[in-house]
């Protein structure tokens, strides 16, 4: 059975906002974010291209009120993306998906000539391969 599994790795600030007769220390806390990533070719399987540019977040805002929303009733600080971990399979449709899109015109990924400058112009270097856990 091929293994089609990855996820986008966050790192993600966040600080707790207590009732204000409470006092906390500390206020803020890191953490490890997971998000499954979609199959390729599906919906929402652009989220690499619509969310990182060379391997780091391109725009807080959305990111941070994704995570919050996934995260509860907290105040999302900071994102910053650590890496995508994924299956060689995963990898391999996800290559797949990209020169697809790439024929297409207009292209999805701007001037980009292969799957393999797409994958360094959003994720730069922050790929695994390994089973997700």
């Amino acid at each position: 059975m091929t293994d089609l599994t990855a996820e986008y790795v966050f790192r993600v600030r966040f600080r707790l906002q207590p009732d204000p007769d409470v006092r906390i220390d500390p206020e803020t806390f890191e953490t490890l974010l997971s998000w499954p990533a979609a199959q390729p070719g599906a919906e929402d399987w652009l989220f690499f291209r619509d969310h990182l540019w060379r391997g780091a977040v391109n725009d807080q805002l959305p990111l941070r009120e994704l995570a919050e929303n996934a995260l509860g009733s907290v105040a999302v600080e900071h994102v910053a993306f650590v890496e995508l971990r994924t299956s060689e399979a995963y990898l391999d449709a996800l290559k797949a998906a990209i020169k697809n899109a790439l024929e297409r015109q207009p292209s999805p990924f701007g001037n980009a000539a292969s799957a393999d400058e797409v994958i360094k112009n959003y994720l730069g270097s922050s790929i695994h391969v390994r089973e997700p856990r």
